[in-house]
C-alpha cells in the first residue's frame, strides 16, 4: 500500500487525484485488488496486481483489443507494469450481479441482458491472434480440478478405479468436442459479477466489461455458457434457452461461425457449460480449502445443479452422473423402459 500511494503521487497532476480518498472497491479470486479514488472529474479505479503472482500486460493487451471493436472497457490512464499498478477509468459501482440481488423488474432484466448478448457478439469479432489457445490439453487439464479438489478434498470421496476410468472417458469426450468448436476471443468469465450496469454518461455504454485479462482463443460457446449458466445467479432452463436463441440469431446475423441448426448449437453450448461448471466446482472447492475463501461454497449447489442439468440429458455422461450420485449420496434407482 505504501508503494501504491507513492506511485499515485507520480501520476499526472492534471488528473487531480486525492490519495487520502483511496478506498477498497473490490477484490476477486486472484491476488488482484481494486481501489476507488477521487479525482478532478469524478472517481477513478486503481488496480493493484502484485508481481510475481499477477501480470498487468495481458489486461492492457486485451483492453486494447476490446476497445478497438467498440466495447466499453476501462481506459488506462496511467500504468507501472513493473510494480503491477494501473489507473483506470471508472465504469461505475454497480455490477449486473448487484442489480439482480437488489431486485429488477423483468423488462429491465431482459433489456440489460440483451445488451450483454449484443456486447458478446461484438467481443467475438475482436482479434484473438496471439492469445493463449484453449486447446484439448488445457481443457482436459482443467477438468482434473473437479476430481482433485471437489471430489477428493471437498466431498472427501476416493473414487474406485472403475469410476475414475469412466470419468476420464467423459473428460476426453468433453475436451475433444469443445476444442473442435470454432475459436474466437474468449473472456472466460463473462457473467454477472464482471458486467457493469452503466446508466450515467460518464460510465459509458452498457454493459461495462471487466476482468478480461485471462482471455484466450477458444470455443465460441464458452462465454455464452458463462452468461446463461451463471455460477452466481440461478437461471432456469427456459431463460437459458431464450437468451441462447437470441445470441444464436445475433451471431448468425453478424457472420460468426455458429451452427446453422439451433439444435446443434444447443448441444455445443450445453457441453461447453458442463465442462466449465465441472471446472468451477473444483475451483470453488480450492478457493475454500486452500485459500480460505469460504464465500464460494454458497454457490456450489447452484453449479452442481447446472452440471446435473446437462449430465442427465445425454447418455454419454452416465458415468459422470453415477459419480455425482455417489458424491450427493443419491440412491441409484433401477427401472425398466418399455
Amino acid at each position: 500500500m505504501t508503494r501504491l500511494l507513492e506511485w499515485i503521487q507520480t501520476c499526472p497532476s492534471s488528473l487531480g487525484l486525492d490519495p487520502a480518498s483511496i478506498a477498497p472497491a473490490s477484490s476477486d479470486a486472484s491476488f488482484r485488488r481494486y481501489f476507488r479514488i477521487n479525482a478532478a472529474q469524478g472517481t477513478l479505479v486503481v488496480m493493484d496486481a502484485p508481481p510475481p503472482q499477477e501480470d498487468c500486460k495481458p489486461f492492457v493487451d486485451v483492453a486494447q483489443r476490446l476497445s478497438t471493436v467498440g466495447l466499453n472497457v476501462p481506459r488506462i490512464l496511467a500504468q507501472d507494469l513493473t510494480q503491477g499498478f494501473l489507473l483506470l477509468s471508472d465504469l461505475g459501482p454497480t455490477t449486473y450481479y448487484d442489480c439482480i440481488q437488489a431486485g429488477l423488474d423483468d423488462a429491465t432484466l431482459q433489456k440489460i441482458y440483451r445488451e450483454a448478448l449484443a456486447a458478446l457478439v461484438q467481443m467475438q469479432s475482436a482479434s484473438a491472434a496471439g492469445l493463449p489457445v484453449y486447446d484439448v490439453a488445457r481443457l482436459k487439464d482443467e477438468l482434473g480440478l473437479f476430481v482433485e479438489w471437489y471430489v477428493t478434498v471437498h466431498c472427501k470421496v476416493t473414487l474406485s478405479p472403475e469410476a475414475l476410468k469412466g470419468l476420464d472417458q467423459v473428460f476426453d469426450l468433453l475436451a475433444n468436442r469443445n476444442a473442435a468448436q470454432p475459436r474466437v476471443l474468449v473472456h472466460r468469465d463473462f457473467h454477472s459479477p464482471n458486467l457493469m450496469r452503466c446508466e450515467r454518461p460518464e460510465h459509458g455504454a452498457n454493459p461495462g466489461i471487466l476482468d478480461f485479462q485471462d482471455a484466450v482463443s477458444g470455443p465460441i460457446t464458452y462465454d455464452l455458457a458463462s452468461l446463461v449458466m451463471d455460477a452466481r445467479t440461478t437461471w432456469e432452463e427456459p431463460q437459458q434457452l431464450d437468451w441462447a436463441i437470441r445470441y444464436w440469431e445475433l451471431a448468425r446475423k453478424h457472420g460468426l461461425p455458429v451452427p446453422t441448426d439451433f439444435a446443434d448449437f444447443h448441444q455445443d453450448y450445453e457441453w461447453m457449460g458442463l465442462q466449465r461448471n465441472l471446472r468451477i466446482l473444483g475451483v470453488f472447492a480450492r478457493l475454500n480449502h486452500r485459500d480460505g475463501k469460504s464465500g464460494y461454497l454458497a454457490h456450489i449447489p447452484r453449479v452442481n445443479q447446472y452440471v446435473r442439468q446437462v449430465a442427465g440429458r445425454y447418455l454419454a455422461f452416465k458415468p459422470l452422473l453415477r459419480v455425482l450420485d455417489e458424491l450427493d449420496q443419491v440412491q441409484t434407482k433401477v427401472g425398466y423402459t418399455f
